[in-house]
């Protein structure tokens, strides 16, 4: 089995020396500062593991319960604290899916669980959002899609990369159909608090002895180099599967990561950083809204939640080609192209970062670039 590079990633690695003066696209909350923590960090604290729990600290596990809305649902032992959702994703699909396994997934969606599952020799069945349908999930064609053959369903809610937002009874309906073929259905959390449209979905852990929630600290809390997510399922085993995995990958969580997200994720903590996210997020997908509709030829759908969203280009325009024209001078700003998500017509815009990305001369900047192609 060898995991083969994706090309979001790709495109990442080949520009990060670019030095950009720029971000559109940003996607993921205002960071905060190690010494916005530092008053309620112990200087004594052990830099060993957390010498209490292997699947991550107690206190840790409850807030993670409890932002997700599943104290008293779910239990402390049904959530496992890993180096972010993306090792909470790797870690159920590893243990999960087999050679010649069925995986239905979205498109355009989160790419790692494809990236996966063609290592693992799974058969992959993507169901296509469409953008004249608003970016929607047609959950009429899973329904068509899954079999006997189905091991898992893997989605993002909020979508990423197109803020589309499933409601509580579409979570429900995917939840019928995973369980009239016994399939497991795990749903990645990470923008769910930043809902512009609509209310929370509820997290499908709670509702499916096969459903998998998995989430982090990175995205709405701007936290992401902490490396702090985490994964939530009612089935102990498949949660000790996890645990065996990762003893034999990182191990063990990061005990700074895991003290700093306790902190963050306190109550009253969590519910003042929610607060700040969702007025700066509100406020740039405002302006970003405006400024697109000033575009000729650009179009997009706004993101229903979360904080990126995928905009059409003008006919003639390569994302690819017109992303890398965009990093250079005289612009020197830096977006996603949509090739990130097999969408070449279109750009990744964010609306993430507050104030400190400077998006009104990134979109500037953007404009300029728009007009000059040629």
């Amino acid at each position: 089995m060898k995991v083969k590079i994706h090309t979001l990633f790709q495109y990442l690695l080949e520009t990060t020396d670019a030095a950009p003066q720029a971000v559109v696209g940003f996607s993921l909350s205002g960071s905060p500062k190690l010494g916005d923590y530092l008053a309620d960090l112990d200087p004594n604290q052990s830099l060993d593991w957390n010498n209490r729990d292997f699947r991550g600290l107690p206190e840790l596990r409850d807030h993670v319960l409890a932002q997700a809305g599943l104290t008293g649902v779910c239990s402390q032992s049904d959530v496992l604290i890993t180096a972010g959702a993306a090792e909470a994703n790797y870690l159920a699909i590893m243990q999960l899916l087999q050679p010649g396994d069925e995986i239905v997934i979205e498109t355009p969606g989160w790419p790692q669980a494809e990236v996966l599952a063609k290592a693992i020799g799974a058969k992959i069945t993507r169901i296509t959002r469409q953008e004249n349908d608003g970016w929607r999930l047609p959950i009429d064609q899973i329904a068509d899609a899954v079999s006997d053959q189905t091991k898992m369903i893997f989605l993002t809610n909020p979508n990423n990369p197109t803020g589309d937002l499933l409601s509580p009874e579409e979570i429900t309906q995917l939840v019928t159909i995973a369980d009239r073929v016994g399939a497991w259905l795990l749903i990645d959390e990470v923008y769910a608090g930043l809902e512009w449209d609509g209310p929370r979905a509820p997290s499908v852990a709670g509702l499916y002895p096969k459903g998998i929630t998995t989430g982090s600290v990175s995205k709405a809390l701007g936290l992401q180099g902490l490396r702090t997510g985490w994964m939530i399922c009612p089935d102990p085993q498949m949660i000790m599967d996890a645990v065996i995995l990762r003893e034999n990958s990182s191990e063990i969580m990061n005990i700074m990561g895991e003290v700093i997200s306790e902190i963050a994720l306190r109550p009253d903590r969590y519910a003042a950083a929610m607060k700040t996210a969702r007025r700066d997020g509100r406020d740039n997908l405002a302006q970003m809204n405006a400024w697109v509709d000033a575009q000729a030829g650009l179009s997009w759908v706004p993101p229903r939640a979360g904080l990126i969203g995928l905009a059409r280009l003008p006919d003639g325009i390569d994302s690819d080609d017109f992303a890398r024209r965009l990093l250079a001078d005289p612009y020197r700003t830096f977006l996603l192209p949509g090739s990130a998500y097999d969408q070449p017509r279109h750009i990744r815009l964010g609306v993430g970062g507050g104030a400190a990305v400077n998006l009104h001369d990134g979109l500037a900047r953007l404009s300029q670039a728009l007009i000059n192609w040629a």
